[in-house]
């Protein structure tokens, strides 16, 4: 495998943000994470700030894996569990009197062969209710909330199965690094933040699950949204004529929140109906005095939605045209609705305010270079991913107690083309490589060496040279326009994705209370 087939035309820049502490009590519901050793973004791609959330999740992809469809397996129909017997060394309350059932947990709703039990939706009510509380947001009606948090499990869910089914997993090892990084950022010991996690009522194991989870998501929509969007020539070119017209004018940007109700794929005229009735509730409440955020709550199934529905600040052309083109005569506070394919968007226009002043010539700022080298392990019939780590880890250590050179281990284990060179990669611009080993090398400093980095081209040890930031080229130009067109797509995309995903899915609500409104 030479340099260039582990590089990619084009990825979605990464960013590394620390992760703030009161938001680490909703994990599970953000929607964008990075992973191993590395930063956790602060919430999803959209997210309005750092605080929104520790991991992300954040956003058409080609055809979904076939959906589980038909009633569910035998073990999810299998009646509840009984009772637990009281223990016969407690005496009966009084004599005579039949002591009172142990509660026993029930089942909300079936997804696919799977279920979301009673415990688990009080689990995440509790979790979104401390993080809501801690961002100001005001909570929404009891059952509208109930519902619509149920909806999101249920797409969760969902996304877990076919991440599942198609092989992505996250093991012990990565995980546990991932929880010291988020310690680190917090300047706390991996046991202090235990503790406090523990104090303001999260379990730790819920804690650790759910960044496990946020980590096998993001993998999945990388596979399924991010890597299969299509960017035309046409459209990279109208970028660069936009920004070389901007001249010398500031750039401005814009902030805007959204209630979105989505539309069923292929949805019935009556369906349609049903949606506009419960986008028009919302606004309602909104043009009545609702607190937005509130309303976004109880009504929004954008990801964002659970966090006060704002997107945060960003520059025009990277937001949908759509939305553009409905805020472009508004001032802020104004509400606006506008339909796309996947449902009503209830836009609030927030605020507009200049990006710097940047110049025809400067408006793709100069870049990090990355001197990189690796070390590939193929994991294959013979070689499996357990034996690639462990190998991998004894050249580290062979590395760090100075008895090898990394070229020299590079030239006899890699099964790499780069090997003749040491393993050296050359100089590694953003987007050159594939996600998983972008995220560890932006991670390490010059002379720093990885654990071992899976990637669909088996186990790699890698190593950072040096940085240096150059001048951006006129390729470099078009790369980083297809970037903003893929930044502005990708949301869409996204959203649209996530609908098909609920849709496909086989869902049977099992107590009235919080069937799909």
């Amino acid at each position: 495998m030479t340099k260039h087939m582990i590089l990619r035309t084009i990825t979605r820049s990464q960013l590394h943000r620390p992760v703030l502490l009161p938001a680490l009590l909703c994990l599970m519901l953000a929607q964008a994470v990075h992973a191993q050793g590395l930063t956790v973004p602060g919430a999803s791609r959209s997210s309005p700030s750092l605080s929104a959330s520790p991991l992300t999740g954040s956003p058409l992809g080609a055809p979904l894996a076939p959906p589980m469809t038909g009633a569910p397996s035998a073990a999810v129909q299998a009646t509840q569990p009984a009772a637990t017997a009281p223990s016969a060394a407690k005496p009966s309350p009084a004599a005579g009197t039949r002591a009172k059932p142990a509660p026993v947990d029930s089942i909300v709703a079936v997804v696919n062969n799977e279920v979301i039990t009673h415990q688990d939706l009080e689990g995440r009510i509790k979790l979104v209710e401390q993080r809501m509380k801690a961002q100001g947001v005001s909570m929404p009606p009891v059952e509208q909330f109930r519902k619509q948090l149920l909806e999101r499990m249920i797409v969760d869910k969902a996304q877990l199965q076919l991440a599942k089914e198609t092989g992505i997993t996250v093991d012990d090892l990565f995980l546990d690094k991932a929880v010291a990084r988020i310690a680190e950022q917090n300047k706390l010991s991996v046991q202090e933040l235990r503790n406090q996690l523990e104090k303001d009522g999260t379990p730790f194991a819920v804690f650790r699950e759910g960044i496990r989870e946020e980590v096998i998501m993001q993998r999945l929509r990388e596979r399924e949204v991010d890597n299969k969007i299509q960017i035309s020539e046409s459209e990279i070119d109208a970028v660069l004529a936009s920004s070389a017209a901007s001249g010398t004018t500031k750039q401005s940007e814009v902030n805007i929140a959204q209630v979105l109700v989505r539309i069923p794929e292929n949805a019935s005229p009556e369906q349609i109906a049903q949606r506009r009735q419960r986008a028009d509730e919302a606004l309602q409440q909104l043009r009545a005095g609702a607190e937005f955020g509130k309303v976004a709550a109880a009504y929004s199934d954008a990801v964002e939605g659970l966090r006060g529905g704002e997107l945060g600040w960003r520059s025009q052309d990277r937001l949908p045209q759509l939305f553009v083109e409905a805020i472009s005569d508004r001032k802020p506070g104004d509400i606006t609705v506008v339909k796309s394919a996947n449902g009503f968007h209830i836009l609030k226009f927030l605020g507009r305010r200049d990006a710097p002043a940047t110049t025809s010539s400067s408006a793709f700022p100069a870049v990090q270079q990355t001197h990189v080298r690796h070390i590939l392990i193929k994991v294959n019939q013979v070689m499996s991913a357990a034996e690639a780590r462990r190998k991998l880890l004894d050249l580290k250590e062979r590395l760090q107690n100075k008895t090898a050179k990394f070229e020299d281990l590079a030239k006899v284990y890699s099964n790499d083309l780069s090997a003749s060179r040491g393993g050296d990669l050359g100089w590694i611009y953003p987007g050159d490589t594939v996600p998983e080993f972008e995220r560890v090398m932006n991670s390490l400093k010059p002379g720093e060496i990885s654990d071992p980095v899976e990637s669909q081209f088996g186990q790699h040890l890698i190593e950072v040279i040096e940085r240096k930031t150059d001048d951006v080229s006129r390729e470099r130009q078009r790369m980083a326009a297809r970037q903003v067109v893929r930044d502005r797509k990708l949301e869409e995309a996204t959203e649209d994705w996530l609908r098909q995903i609920r849709d496909r899915a086989y869902v049977e609500y099992r107590a009235d209370d919080v069937s799909a409104g």
